[in-house]
This record gives C-alpha cells, sequence and structure tokens, in this order.
C-alpha cells in the first residue's frame, strides 16, 4: 500500500487532504507533519510514495523542506506536491525551481486533486 504524507500545521488541512483521498477511493496510508522538521524525521523513519507540503510552517517552512530534501539522492524523484494558499505566480514558480512536482491551491479542489495525482502516476 502507497504512504502518503501530508505536511500542514493546521489539523484541519491535514483532515481536509485525507478526506479527498477517501471521496475519490483513493485507499492507502498517511503519514502527517505539523511542520518541514517533523516531516524531515518521518521521511527518514517511513517510505512515503508521496508528499503533500504546505508552504507556511512554524520552525521550517514547506519551502525550505522542499529544498533540503532534494538535496538527498535518495529523495529526488519523489513526487512533492505543495498545496498551499500562497497563489502568487512568483511562488509558484519559485516551488517548482526549487524541485516541486506540482502545486495545488488551496482550497482544495477534488477536480484539480485528481488531475495532479494523475500527472504523477500515484
Amino acid at each position: 500500500m502507497k504512504t502518503v504524507m501530508v505536511v500542514d500545521d493546521s489539523r484541519i488541512m491535514r483532515n481536509i487532504v485525507k478526506n479527498t483521498f477517501t471521496e475519490l477511493k483513493i485507499i492507502c496510508d498517511f503519514i502527517e507533519a505539523t511542520n518541514g522538521r517533523e516531516a524531515l524525521q518521518q521521511l527518514q523513519n517511513h517510505t512515503v510514495h508521496l508528499v503533500l507540503l504546505d508552504w507556511n510552517m512554524p520552525e521550517l517552512s514547506g519551502l525550505d523542506f522542499l529544498k533540503k530534501v532534494r538535496a538527498m539522492d535518495q529523495y529526488k524523484n519523489l513526487p512533492i506536491i505543495m498545496v498551499t494558499s500562497e497563489s502568487a505566480k512568483y511562488n509558484v514558480i519559485e516551488a517548482l525551481k526549487s524541485g516541486a512536482s506540482d502545486y495545488i491551491i488551496k482550497p482544495v479542489n477534488d477536480k484539480i486533486f485528481i488531475e495532479k495525482l494523475s500527472k504523477i502516476a500515484f
């Protein structure tokens, strides 16, 4: 079974993302992290197939987490989708340049979610 790590400092947003998978009948295990530092620890302790990553979080931002993970050989091909309210074009470009596989702007829309997941063959 695939494991998805949902990284967001908001429990409500983590639950919304997990519920979206359930609504779409995508069966997987979930690991949660409340910030980038916690996410790095989780990544080292579990096999993760997809990361859904918020941008604005305490301790270590989503963008900083992304840059750290992309610098590690074993995670170069790990799909990481930013799921964030940061909608400015330069934010999207910065995230993609830093190695994000894709970008979803909150609130999460089922149709867009399916479209983004299908691109990474999850």
